[in-house]
């Protein structure tokens, strides 16, 4: 088979390569280095390298060697033309085995000495069949052919080097090395490396969902050190070449460098280069150069098309197939032998026989004919049936109401056609945590500063009131609407401007274009930003605190106990300030573009009086601290945050007690002053006025301008920590490649300079910027990451110049490692703040070698990740944050349900231990009677020791709760007897993987009722699903919503994405697409028992009619000296298994439903009967080979005994068994069937009157459709005499009677089985029902948390 692939690949590049330049299909083996481009290439290879040269400059000479046999930036995804469809359809369809065999039968039966038809009939059902996918794959590949026609001739500015000028061209006609000039909204033809913007910094910003589904713009920076951004571009001018790495698909990487004439190189990196079909937003103009097109762009190289899976039924069902094919050889071996002993046997014959022939000879000429005329027992239209039912299920599937989502406005996405049925064999279920349990909405709720703990009690009642709100909400009642959401993407476009004026300035144009529109688009537009996250409610305590920097005496060392020490006070603007500008968070308003930044607005004070007011709390360990410029407070929702801000008297001596609702002190500057606070003395004196002033304080007149402010967020936990600080009036108002600007309270907007951004990865787990202050110019590096990374990487021990007071850095690491166990365990997301304070000599040596990792191409990856690693240590741990991520809806009752339908729930999450513990208890995954097996290891003998000793108590456990648990259905949790949970975290699962433990975990975990993997990475999840798979040989189903679970999914046999908050690279990686972790419920146990259940019976079925109507010829041969003859024509022969008998299958496959959904919803425990033998199985097969069997017998010998000593003739022989057999057919499926609709009615009345219709005008009209034999008046003849009506009713009723009284039986004691499962579901609800009584929850956060109650626990 794999030569097959390599001939049809070879076919498909001989043929595409006459078809002119850029058209291409992509090669179905992976890239090799002698393999990756065997057309030419369009550039040069040093290595692995690629040298582009501009098409129109100085070096025109060099591109054209470099681009001799150039491709250009057409596409095609089009598997065939005119030319070529019918031979490489045909070809692609020979791949089947069925196909090829019937192929050989057509063929065989072209041979004189074995035909058994005529040559022309044996051929129709292997045409129909070919016909049948032929039309359907041509009609899809019209529809890639029209699209691929509406893309190649989409236009695009190219510059041309003739008329000096860009020119608009087809995108089929751009080339690697072309200038291309895009302006706002357009879509970019080919990857492009940024050479110019409009944006004077630099900046371009770019919407990638069209390749990875996110909506949020990612920031693009054009080439450094090429000349000032802001003016127009001259390509003549452009003197420099390109040498980046050969094409490939990895869309998150892009390595090499840019020569300058002189001999200079400049990195190059992803942020430099412009994706095919990405979008560009917000920006005016920008230019690039062309290094990759057509299908060696990304977008088109990781684009692998529609994903193939084979079922767990689809193997199961070719072993039954080649059953089938032993059982048609054993048969033609018995007519051959028959045949050959009944020759030799033969004496004085009276009617022509072949005397020549040697007995032995003409067996095997029989055995041939045979296989010809027994040739339906193969079905080769059973493949074409299932996927027709398949698409038919899916349909159902996508319109299924309950598993619609109307707030997102979306259904469930089946990207899989043909695992339908594996969702109802499921028996392990892998989960993420974050965005798949929960709702990934991230809501600041807590923080802890300096040690000290913020509580926000305010935030935690708003949240209750928020969870109220989304309780009723989701309570009303989903209409399906469209596939087509409503929320369009193009109201991006409403940030641009593209008149001539430039973007960083409003125009009055602009804004009457705006006033156009309505105002429901424009909240649209920015990510993470709901109403839950925005208004976070600022800690009294912490106000109290942060006010003290606006007051006009600040403390020194702690004139009193109320009033914050100057240490704690640089903590916190410190800590605040870091989380405003620690991200990549885009900003944007209704009136500006998101590349924006505004100018600085002239500060309330002067420089150096603000140098003055933090000299007079400076700490010299933590000058660099001390010198940053405090957060501004601010408050949403107005209703409490204003009563916090109220401007009011300021006391010159310690701050008194004072309750919320009655603060004075303020942090608040009206946007009055910050416009006109040009003149210094004039606004000294509105300062004095307003510390005198002790009526009611002056409403915050700029929080309209605030609110108006638009973050756009990578993720929900940047938003959140942005939208926090901003609560604290420490706003972040504009972003460039190279500053930020940040609104502080007391100082006004000041313009921090950007030195670095070293992202977030999987492996450091950290996110840092690199800044220098504006106050002080010196180098600051802030991080922020999971805690488990920041307080390693923290000061071990006394900072350098704070040895007189040694316990203050201890204290607030103990401290704040408490605040975090606290949070984990109140079911919190945490993050750890930190920065570091660099030396110019310690800056320019890390800057060196990270240049130099920028502009490497080999290992570069590897580079850069030691160049952060180096810059990130010694960190100073200034606190950490507490986020809310809340349960989705539903979460405990599906996890429960799907416990109890038999399959194995596992938690791989990268989050705390104790977080994913107090997660898991919160969604029912752990029982409060449940015992708690944690292995937390610190070396692999220790992993290896704990391992083992724990599989022993678990075994000992399962053998004293045996007793207690037999007898019961469902297991453990039918049965309510504690289970076993094992947590283990990701060092220990490191070892726990090794080859040497790896069986003594499998051991481990298979006895435990669920597993919490936390701490874990992207590669140890698919790992983890690999082992258990492969090892224990189950049906895996893995559930994520990230990136992180990419791997993960496409391991497991079935994977299911979320379409949530973090993209859609988890639903584009997947099988199946839901929008809640609910909808597993009823997709697996209602639609995946319907699927599984339906399609096995199906096969079985169309085995079963197979079988029965073969045996028929079978029989025959017994009395025909086993020559092959048969007692009815060859055109009823072929269209019987063809036509007549094909389509009620079909609607069985589809409609049929064993249980209502309702049932199957309520009794869970019903979704084991898939995983048993009941539905299809070794032992169902051979039953039901035997029943077609008997049911053949029968069929064949009543006709025979009725007229035994007749004169009838074989036709008319034939014709009362064909009819009785196709009456027994069709009424065993009306047996079977669980579901009888007016369709099931009219689809088996219309395969009856098409049978009789045909039998009988074939009978009137055909005189020679059928030589030898003359079937004209047989069928009118047979069907005018009342013995025809008798034979066929008692055959029927002999048939199906002992089918009809199994079935009986069986419903019987079904029924019997379901009322004990709805008696045990009663008392267990119950049970619950009182349970749930005594119980009270633990956290407000999340209201599932079950109590405080610890279970029993084993630990290390």
């Amino acid at each position: 088979m794999e030569r097959f692939h390599w001939v049809q690949h070879r076919c498909r590049q001989l043929l595409a390569a006459g078809s002119g330049r850029g058209w291409y299909s992509a090669p179905d083996r992976p890239h090799s280095k002698r393999f990756l481009d065997p057309y030419g290439a369009t550039h040069k290879f040093s290595g692995k390298r690629r040298t582009v040269f501009a098409r129109h400059g100085p070096h025109q000479q060099e591109h054209e060697g470099a681009s001799r046999g150039c491709r250009g930036n057409a596409i095609r995804t089009t598997k065939y033309t005119l030319v070529t469809f019918i031979p490489m359809n045909l070809f692609q369809q020979f791949h089947r085995a069925a196909n090829l065999y019937f192929l050989f039968l057509a063929l065989l039966n072209w041979v004189p000495v074995v035909e058994a038809f005529q040559k022309e009939i044996t051929m129709i059902p292997l045409l129909v069949v070919l016909a049948i996918i032929a039309v359907k794959d041509a009609l899809e590949d019209y529809q890639r052919y029209l699209f691929d026609k509406k893309v190649n001739n989409n236009v695009v500015g190219v510059y041309c080097g003739k008329q000096k000028a860009y020119m608009e061209r087809r995108w089929k006609d751009v080339q690697v090395g072309d200038f291309v000039r895009l302006c706002c909204n357009e879509i970019i033809p080919a990857d492009m490396l940024l050479l110019y913007s409009s944006d004077p910094h630099g900046v371009c910003y770019i919407e990638t969902a069209n390749l990875d589904g996110e909506t949020n713009l990612k920031q693009r920076q054009v080439v450094s050190d090429l000349p000032l951004q802001g003016v127009e571009f001259t390509p003549e001018n452009f003197h420099c070449h390109v040498e980046c790495e050969n094409p490939n698909n990895d869309l998150t990487r892009f390595r090499g460098f840019m020569a300058h004439p002189g001999g200079a190189r400049i990195g190059l990196h992803n942020n430099n280069l412009l994706l095919r079909s990405c979008t560009i937003r917000n920006t005016e103009t920008v230019v690039g150069m062309v290094v990759y097109a057509g299908h060696e762009t990304k977008a088109m190289m990781s684009n692998s098309g529609p994903r193939y899976k084979r079922s767990q039924l689809e193997r199961q069902l070719n072993l039954q197939v080649l059953w089938c094919v032993v059982l048609l050889v054993i048969m033609c071996l018995t007519a051959a032998v028959g045949h050959g002993l009944w020759l030799n046997q033969l004496r004085d014959p009276v009617f022509l026989v072949d005397g020549e022939t040697s007995p032995a000879l003409a067996g095997f000429y029989i055995f041939w004919t045979m296989i010809i005329v027994l040739q339906v027992l193969i079905p080769i239209s059973l493949y074409v049936s299932i996927e027709i039912v398949k698409l038919g299920q899916i349909y159902f599937i996508q319109n299924d109401l309950v598993l619609y989502n109307q707030q997102l406005d979306s259904r469930i996405q089946c990207r899989t056609l043909n695992i339908t049925e594996d969702l109802g064999q499921i028996q392990y279920l892998f989960s993420d945590k974050t965005g798949t349990l929960t709702e990934n909405k991230m809501v600041f709720r807590r923080c802890s500063i300096f040690g000290v703990e913020y509580p926000h009690q305010e935030n935690a009642r708003r949240l209750e009131v928020y969870e109220a709100e989304r309780k009723e909400a989701a309570s009303r009642s989903a209409t399906l609407k469209s596939g087509c959401s409503g929320k369009s993407l193009s109201c991006r476009s409403l940030s641009c401007n593209r008149s001539s004026v430039s973007l960083h300035t409003l125009t009055a144009e602009g804004e009457d274009e705006e006033d156009q529109l309505p105002s429901p688009v424009q909240p649209q537009t920015s990510a993470f930003c709901s109403r839950m996250a925005k208004e976070v409610v600022p800690d009294p305590e912490l106000v109290r605190k942060l006010n003290w920097l606006c007051s006009s005496k600040l403390p020194l060392g702690g004139v009193a106990s109320e009033a914050p020490s100057s240490l704690e006070l640089t903590y916190i603007t410190d800590f605040f300030l870091a989380l405003a500008i620690c991200n990549s968070v885009v900003v944007s308003s209704p009136g500006q573009p998101r590349h924006v930044v505004p100018e600085a607005r002239t500060p309330l004070r002067s420089l150096e009086e603000i140098k003055l007011m933090f000299q007079r709390f400076s700490f010299s360990p933590f000058s660099a601290l001390s010198t940053l410029s405090p957060p501004q407070v601010r408050g949403s929702p107005r209703s409490f945050t204003n009563r916090l801000f109220t401007r009011g008297k300021t006391s010159t001596g310690p701050a008194p007690e004072m309750e919320t609702s009655d603060m004075k002190q303020t942090l608040d500057f009206s946007v009055k002053e910050e416009r006109h606070g040009g003149d210094l003395e004039d606004m000294e004196t509105e300062d004095k006025t307003r510390e005198v002033d002790s009526g009611d304080g002056g409403v915050d007149t700029g929080s309209d301008l605030d609110d108006e402010l638009l973050y756009e967020a990578e993720s929900p936990d940047e938003a959140a920590l942005v939208h926090a600080a901003r609560a604290y009036r420490c706003t972040l108002r504009g972003r460039s490649a190279e500053s930020l600007l940040v609104d502080l309270p007391g100082i006004g907007s000041l313009s921090v300079q950007l030195l670095h951004i070293l992202p977030f990865d999987s492996n450091r787990k950290r996110m840092s910027v690199v800044v220098r202050h504006p106050l002080t110019g010196q180098v600051v590096v802030y991080s922020k990451g999971a805690d488990s990374v920041i307080m390693d990487l923290a000061l071990a021990e006394t900072p350098k110049g704070a040895e007189e007071i040694p316990d203050i850095y201890s204290r607030i690491r103990t401290q704040t490692q408490q605040h975090l166990d606290s949070y984990a365990r109140e079911g919190l997301r945490t993050l750890c703040i930190a920065k570091k304070v660099l030396e110019e000599e310690e800056y320019e040596a890390w800057m060196k070698r990270h240049l130099l990792a920028e502009s490497s191409i080999e290992n570069r990856e590897e580079l850069l990740l030691d160049s952060a690693q180096r810059l990130e240590t010694n960190l100073t741990l200034l606190g950490t944050t507490g986020i809310v991520d809340r349960l989705q809806e539903d979460v405990p009752q599906t996890i429960e349900a799907l416990q109890r339908a038999g399959i194995k729930v596992w938690v791989l999450t990268g989050d705390k231990q104790e977080t994913a513990i107090n997660i898991a208890y919160a969604c029912k995954l752990i029982r409060p009677n449940d015992q708690l097996l944690t292995a937390n290891c610190e070396s692999e003998d220790a992993c290896a020791a704990l391992l083992e000793e724990l599989k022993v108590e678990v075994q000992r456990g399962d053998s004293l709760s045996e007793p207690n648990a037999a007898g019961h259905h469902g297991g453990w949790f039918s049965n309510g007897t504690a289970g076993f949970i094992l947590v283990i975290d990701g060092q220990t699962l490191d070892w726990a993987l090794q080859e040497e433990l790896r069986s003594c975990f499998l051991e481990l975990s298979r006895c435990c009722q669920a597993v919490i993997c936390c701490r874990s990475t992207p590669l140890q999840k698919s790992q983890v699903v690999q082992l258990i798979r492969d090892q224990l040989r189950v049906m895996t189903l893995a559930v994520g919503d990230g990136a992180n679970d990419v791997s993960m999914i496409q391991v497991a046999d079935v994977g299911v994405g979320i379409s949530g908050q973090e993209g859609m690279q988890a639903v584009m990686s997947s099988d199946f697409a839901v929008s809640r972790f609910k909808h597993l419920r009823k997709l697996l146990l209602v639609h995946g028992h319907w699927c599984y259940s339906r399609l096995a019976n199906m096969i079985l079925y169309f085995i079963y009619k197979n079988v029965m109507y073969v045996n028929l010829l079978f029989w025959y041969q017994f009395f025909c000296g086993f020559s092959g003859s048969i007692m009815t024509n060859s055109w009823v022969l072929i269209f019987f298994n063809l036509f007549f008998t094909s389509v009620p299958p079909l609607i069985y496959g589809i409609l049929d439903r064993d249980t209502p959904a309702d049932t199957l919803m309520q009794l869970p425990e019903l979704y084991q009967d898939t995983h048993t033998p009941r539905v299809y199985s070794p032992y169902v097969f051979w039953i039901t080979v035997l029943d077609a069997f008997y049911q053949s017998l029968v069929c064949f010998f009543v006709p025979y005994f009725a007229y035994a000593g007749s004169d009838i003739g074989e036709l008319a022989f034939g014709s009362p068994i064909n009819a009785s057999a196709l009456l027994i057919i069709l009424l065993h499926q009306l047996i079977e069937s669980h579901t009888l609709t007016w369709i099931h009615a009219l689809v088996l009345v219309l395969s009856g009157a098409s049978y009789f219709s045909f039998v009988l005008l074939f009978g009137l009209t055909c005189v020679t459709c059928s030589p030898p034999t003359n079937p004209v008046g047989v069928e009118t003849s047979q069907m005018s005499h009342p013995l025809f009506y008798i034979v066929c009713v008692l055959t029927t009723v002999i048939a199906l009677l002992p089918r009809l009284l199994f079935r009986a039986l069986y419903n019987t004691l079904r029924l019997s089985d379901v009322r004990d499962h709805v008696d045990s579901e009663k008392y267990r609800s119950r049970m619950q029902h009182w349970n749930q009584n005594l119980r009270l929850p633990v956290c407000a956060d999340n209201p599932g948390l079950e109590p405080s109650t610890e279970p029993a626990s084993t630990t290390l």
